[in-house]
């Protein structure tokens, strides 16, 4: 065998365990994501009243961030420019929200796959709300390393309805509760 042929075996095992270690780990690292891989939900289209499927990540969201900088540096009001600045760190935005006509439109299990990835390591439920006649459910979650929020993550569900909201990215206090009071965002704060 050849010092040629040695390399290329050696690559193609190299390249094996890589491969293997990306298709095992992959899962792991998912389900500990900030960003959640929310479905479309296509099949509910047809059944909702309303529905209203944003996923800003990416090409728009620089586009957005752009114009925000801009926005930011041309505005006077420090409540503006605190709100466009906190925008900076976002990485990924992502609403669906479906309304139907019916009670039970849906199944538990449409929601519940979503559920399951706020299971990982990184992410703390900070709000859990059941009503015993399931009128609506509400779950706020929070995906950190360390003393860094990287995600939130919010599913609400009624008979009628239900709304997941996540949001991906450094995600930095000092910054959310400068906003306390502004934009109707109510006071958090512990202390006062």
């Amino acid at each position: 065998m050849t010092r040629s042929e040695m390399s290329l075996g050696l690559a193609a095992v190299l390249a094996a365990v890589l491969a293997a270690f990306l298709f095992f780990a992959t899962p792991a690292y998912a389900a500990g994501s900030p960003q959640l891989v929310l479905p479309d939900f296509n099949h509910l289209k047809g059944k909702a009243t309303e529905s209203v499927d944003v996923t800003i990540d990416g090409f728009v969201l620089r586009i957005a961030k752009k114009f925000a900088s801009n926005e930011a540096q041309n505005t006077a009001d420090p409540e503006e420019r605190a709100a466009l600045d906190l925008l900076n760190d976002i990485h990924s935005i992502q609403v669906r929200n479906f309304e139907f006509a019916d009670d039970d439109a849906y199944s538990k299990d449409d929601i519940d796959g979503v559920r399951r990835q706020l299971t990982g390591p990184n992410w703390n439920a900070i709000v859990q709300k059941r009503s015993r006649d399931h009128s609506e459910d509400v779950d706020v979650f929070l995906n950190t390393d360390g003393e860094r929020i990287l995600g939130i993550a919010v599913i609400a569900s009624q008979p009628r309805s239900f709304t997941i909201v996540n949001i991906s990215g450094n995600i930095d206090v000092d910054k959310l509760t400068k906003l306390e009071g502004k934009f109707d965002i109510p006071h958090l704060s512990m202390a006062d």
